[in-house]
């Protein structure tokens, strides 16, 4: 089914941002707090948010292309510099009266110190602006990730779900807060447990769980409902229901593995594959991303040697 990835051309809308790393040296805590001083010895830039989905996506080989809003800032530019570095077609909306969002993350001895995050929501006239353009682009695509970092930049989300299911688009979304309402429609969403339970509550067994994701499923008119469970693998809830197991890997960081799962369960779904088999892959992608560090990807050639 890899071998049809090439083929595939998904769009992905949401909230963007720059991750940033200061990488240094801990020797000693500060005399004026106790807190570890960092030397900083090296920065990084990486895509983050929506921005890391489309590069996943890329990265296995889809063509892909994103649609969101950037500030009129070096952050903002920066984003459009390695989106084209990665091959994305990006359809980035400036709105001069916001800042980029900026996660900074500091980094000692492999492990994350502090993060500090810089944001602003956009405003209402570049969300529609973004609506309009999205309308034109969901003719050239074969699915569409609407990935919600809860920033503002899916208000329209609604809008969007109707837009694509009318075109006959596969609809995948990562989903973010307790208004699930505005989801529905959609093909898939793919909350982690936590998620899910702040929506439908805890559960005891297996069964209340899958008794719990049927009337969500059925109250949000979702084809399938992907759980992803942490140490307890990701469960698809849908016609069937298709259990993956966590695979035994040293976990490093989780950062962005959730953005790794949709982009690969995307392109699998889109060049054909079946349920159980892209959550197969999607789960083996998530395996290969925690044992590295910071919002990164998996390569397609990274995943052709684990399956």
């Amino acid at each position: 089914m890899l071998e049809k990835v090439s083929q595939v051309r998904l769009l992905v809308v949401g909230d963007v941002m720059l991750d940033r790393y200061w990488f240094g040296d801990v020797s000693r805590i500060s005399p004026e707090a106790p807190v570890p001083v960092v030397k900083v010895e090296r920065q990084e830039e990486r895509l983050g948010g929506a921005a890391n989905v489309a590069r996943n996506a890329a990265s296995l080989g889809a063509t892909t292309a994103l649609l969101s809003v950037v500030g009129d800032d070096d952050a903002g530019r920066s984003l459009g510099r390695l989106l084209e570095d990665g091959q994305i077609d990006a359809g980035l909306h400036v709105d001069k009266d916001i800042d980029t969002i900026v996660k900074l993350r500091v980094i000692g001895r492999q492990q994350q110190l502090l993060r500090i995050d810089f944001e602003t929501p956009p405003s209402h006239e570049i969300l529609q602006a973004k609506l309009a353009d999205f309308e034109r682009r969901v003719a050239d695509a074969d699915v569409i990730i609407l990935s919600d970092y809860g920033k503002g930049g899916l208000t329209h989300i609604s809008d969007m779900i109707r837009i694509a299911r009318a075109a006959d688009k596969l609809v995948l979304v990562d989903p973010k807060g307790d208004e699930w309402g505005k989801y529905a429609g959609a093909t898939v969403i793919t909350p982690n447990r936590s998620e899910l339970k702040q929506v439908v509550g805890s559960w005891k067994s297996e069964e209340e769980l899958a008794a719990k994701a049927r009337k969500l499923r059925g109250e949000l008119g979702l084809e399938a409902l992907l759980v992803t469970r942490s140490e307890e693998g990701m469960t698809l809830f849908a016609d069937e229901v298709h259990h993956q197991p966590a695979l035994a890997r040293e976990v490093f960081d989780v950062s962005g593995a959730g953005d790794t799962v949709i982009a690969t369960l995307a392109v699998m779904l889109a060049a054909g594959a079946a349920w159980g088999e892209a959550i197969r892959v999607a789960n083996i992608a998530a395996g290969i991303v925690v044992g590295k560090l910071g919002t990164a990807v998996v390569t397609r050639q990274e995943l052709i040697a684990a399956l």
